[in-house]
């Protein structure tokens, strides 16, 4: 498997890049991984990196996106914080992997038995962790408005798959510099979920090159 290149990287389309990353999971599924020669990507990434994806994941230590994407040294760029949540300093490191150094997708990662969320769903306060919950407390809301009746476990599902949706809407929202990528069309957002029990990513809401839903988003900034 070949490193990607200046070249590769600008050939490659938003949508391009999200089929890597299904190709990638469906080898990692099917413990079919590219058997790679890491110390050659070493070398081969030793003068620049052009990754084509940005993954936005949290911290667990089950969710690594290069090995359940199946990438290699220099292909994505990988920000983790438990709960999969937003801050300015990750926005900056998104805005820097899109507008510099030319990502074409940012990916916003949750998964099942979150302990973030589950936190987050228990109202847990303690010390500087009680700050990175209330970031979940939206997608929280949101599920317990639409009483559903869910179970314990199910509930936490529920606003883990919600969280995604409300980072993918907030990182459009506060960023400019990625809102105005999107509209031209020139990356692409996608939500998706991973499962820590059979190792599978669900693709959710994704966004490519529909100026509509952004300037929606804006105006309901």
């Amino acid at each position: 498997m070949r490193t990607h290149t200046k070249e590769t990287q600008e050939s490659l389309t938003p949508r391009k890049a999200l089929n890597f990353l299904k190709e990638g999971n469906q080898r990692f599924v099917n413990n079919l991984s590219y058997n790679r020669n890491l110390l050659q990507q070493v070398n081969e990434t030793s003068s620049g990196q052009f990754p084509f994806a940005i993954v936005l994941s949290c911290i667990d230590s089950r969710t690594s996106a290069e090995l359940i994407f199946d990438q290699g040294l220099g292909d994505v760029f990988s920000v983790r914080i438990a709960g999969n949540v937003l801050n300015d300093d990750i926005l900056g490191s998104m805005e820097f992997a899109c507008n510099v150094a030319g990502s074409k997708l940012v990916v916003v990662l949750g998964h099942s038995s979150c302990g973030a969320v589950k936190g987050a769903c228990s109202h847990v306060e303690m010390g500087h962790l009680t700050a990175l919950l209330e970031k979940i407390q939206p997608a929280v809301e949101t599920i317990a408005g639409k009483e559903l009746g869910l179970s314990s476990e199910d509930f936490v599902q529920e606003v883990a798959t919600e969280n995604v949706r409300h980072q993918m809407k907030d990182l459009l929202q506060r960023s400019s510099i990625l809102r105005n990528l999107y509209k031209q069309g020139k990356i692409g957002i996608i939500g998706a979920m991973y499962s820590v029990e059979t190792g599978e990513v669900e693709f959710l809401s994704e966004m490519f090159n529909e100026p509509a839903k952004a300037e929606a988003l804006e105006m309901a900034a």
